[in-house]
């Protein structure tokens, strides 16, 4: 089935314990976006009021009970999208109450499925496809019908692989 616009917020929204996504794209181009990335590229300060929305969603969940993270997928060298989250984008959903790990498959890709689709896991029982143009635009939300189990083996080995955002950055120097 697919989800767009009220709908996706209405699946997302209902989650009781955990969402989680997997983050493997290394571009994302979103139009609400592209603004903030030309400004990060030429140097600019980041706006203040930046993700702001985002942040007040997980703060809400976070503040319900209930938990959200990620592993973000990067392999090196970053790519101007993925400097760009890490420089403005992730340290503030951090602050906002996310859980943000960082799996690099530079080396190694652990047996992940690496190209195409990046989704959310909801309560590990619901998985939400989130499907790209080789662009990184979003061209469609789909729930994955049928048996999830592979998606819980590859969230169990992003997260065993992964570390922390500010391990990594701390590590990457």
């Amino acid at each position: 089935m697919l989800l767009d616009g009220d709908e996706w917020r209405r699946t997302f929204d209902a989650y009781t314990r955990d969402a989680w996504r997997f983050e493997a794209q290394p571009t994302y181009t979103m139009p609400q976006e592209a603004d903030n990335v030309a400004r990060f590229l030429r140097g600019e300060t980041k706006p203040a009021d930046h993700n702001a929305r985002w942040h007040e969603r997980v703060h809400g969940y976070v503040a319900s009970g209930r938990a959200i993270g990620r592993v973000r997928v990067v392999r090196k060298p970053l790519t101007d999208y993925q400097r760009y989250q890490f420089a403005w984008g992730i340290p503030g959903n951090i602050t906002a109450g996310e859980e943000i790990r960082i799996l690099d498959v530079t080396q190694q890709d652990y047996g992940l499925p690496l190209s195409g689709t990046d989704w959310w896991m909801f309560d590990e029982a619901q998985v939400v496809h989130l499907n790209f143009r080789p662009d990184g635009t979003q061209i469609s939300r789909e729930t994955v019908s049928g048996d999830i189990s592979p998606y819980l083996e590859w969230k169990r080995i992003a997260l065993t692989h992964s570390v922390p955002f500010s391990k990594y950055v701390k590590e990457a120097g």
